[in-house]
C-alpha cells in the first residue's frame, strides 16, 4: 500500500470545508476504443480557427517507450472515458498532459489517470491539444487555451450524451498542462473565439499537478515559456500568462499537489497561486510532497491521488 501524506487543507480557513473501433493518436499511438466507454473524437467538426493548415505534424519522440509523448500536435483530439453507469456521479475532468508546450505526455499524465477517475465514477476527457507554433497558428500564444476552452464548451454541449452534470465539470493538468489548466481557470472570461464570448466557459474546479503557474524570471519553467511566448515576450504578455496574478474571487476552487524537491518546475509555482487563492477567498487544498521530483503522474511515492478523491468527496463531486 502506498504511503499517503496528509495535505495542507485551507478550505476549512477560506470557506466551509476542507465507437467501437482502434484509432491513432500518433504516428505509432493506438488507443484501444474496443471498450465502448472509450472514444476518440476530434476536437473541432471542420476548420479549426486561426489555424494554419498543415498536414499533420505530430510525432512520437520514442516509440519504443510505454509513456508516449507526442509532439508537434496540430490536429487536436479529445478521448472520452465515460464512466460506467452504475457507478457514475455526473462530475467530469478535462485532463491536459504536460510536455513543456512541445507535446503531451498522454499515457502517464493522461491516459493512466483517466482510467483511475473512471473508478471513482467520474468521466474523463484527455485533451490532446495544439502545440504553439509559428507555422501552424496565427497566434500561438492563444492557440491551446483556444483548445481548452472548445473542449469545455463541447463537454458542457454534450453533457446528456455522456451522463454528465454541466455545472460539474472541471479541469486538470500536470506541468505545462497545469499552466494550461491554470489559464482556463483565470481567463475563462477572455473567450479566444469570438463566437463563445458569452458560454460559459468557467470551470467548475480545478486540479493541477506540479504546475507551471508563474511567467517570472527564476520561478517560471523557461522551456514553456519560450515555447508558449517566445524569447522575448513583453511585459504586458508576461503578466497576462503569468496566473497567479489573473486570480479573483471568481476563480474555481482548487486542488493542487507538488513535490518540494521538484528542480524542473519549482514549487513556488505552486506556492504563489495558492497564496493568491488565499487572498481572494478561494477554496484551496494543497498537498506539499517532500520527494518526487518532477513528471511523477500517479507515480509518486505518496498517493495524493488518495488525497484528491477526498477533496472531491468533500465538495460534493463524487
Amino acid at each position: 500500500m502506498k504511503k499517503r501524506l496528509v495535505a495542507i487543507c485551507l478550505g476549512a480557513l477560506l470557506m466551509n470545508g476542507c465507437g467501437s473501433t482502434l484509432k491513432a493518436t500518433a504516428a505509432n499511438q493506438v488507443v484501444d476504443d474496443t471498450s465502448e466507454h472509450i472514444q476518440v473524437i476530434d476536437l473541432y467538426a471542420g476548420d479549426i480557427p486561426g489555424e494554419i493548415k498543415l498536414p499533420n505534424q505530430e510525432v512520437v519522440r520514442d516509440p519504443t517507450h510505454p509513456d508516449t509523448f507526442i509532439m508537434d500536435v496540430n490536429q487536436p483530439q479529445i478521448t472520452v472515458y465515460q464512466a460506467d453507469p452504475a457507478i457514475a456521479n455526473g462530475t467530469a475532468v478535462i485532463i491536459c498532459p504536460g510536455g513543456s508546450y512541445k507535446g503531451v505526455s498522454i499515457v502517464k499524465e493522461g491516459y493512466q489517470v483517466a482510467e483511475r477517475l473512471n473508478k471513482l465514477g467520474v468521466t474523463a476527457f484527455v485533451l490532446k491539444y495544439r502545440m504553439p507554433n509559428d507555422k501552424t497558428m496565427l497566434d500561438k500564444t492563444t492557440g491551446p487555451l483556444q483548445d481548452v476552452q472548445q473542449a469545455i464548451h463541447m463537454v458542457r454541449e454534450k453533457s446528456k450524451q455522456w451522463g454528465i452534470k454541466a455545472d460539474q465539470v472541471g479541469i486538470m493538468g500536470f506541468s505545462a498542462g497545469g499552466h494550461l489548466a491554470s489559464t482556463a481557470a483565470t481567463h475563462f472570461d477572455h473567450a479566444v473565439m469570438p463566437e463563445y464570448k458569452n458560454a460559459n466557459l468557467r470551470p467548475d474546479f480545478q486540479v493541477l499537478v506540479y504546475p507551471v503557474i508563474s511567467t517570472k524570471d527564476g520561478v517560471t519553467h523557461m522551456g514553456s515559456r519560450e515555447n508558449l511566448l517566445g524569447k522575448t515576450p513583453s511585459a504586458e504578455t508576461l503578466a497576462h500568462y503569468s496566473n497567479e496574478t489573473q486570480i479573483t474571487p471568481q476563480t474555481p476552487i482548487a486542488f493542487i499537489a507538488h513535490a518540494s524537491d521538484d528542480r524542473a518546475v519549482p514549487v513556488e509555482n505552486a506556492l504563489l497561486y495558492v497564496e493568491a487563492l488565499a487572498e481572494n477567498k478561494v477554496q484551496t487544498e494543497l498537498v506539499l510532497m517532500p520527494s518526487g521530483g518532477h513528471g511523477f503522474g500517479m507515480r509518486n511515492e505518496f498517493d495524493w491521488f488518495e488525497s484528491l478523491a477526498q477533496w472531491l468527496k468533500n465538495n460534493q463531486l463524487l
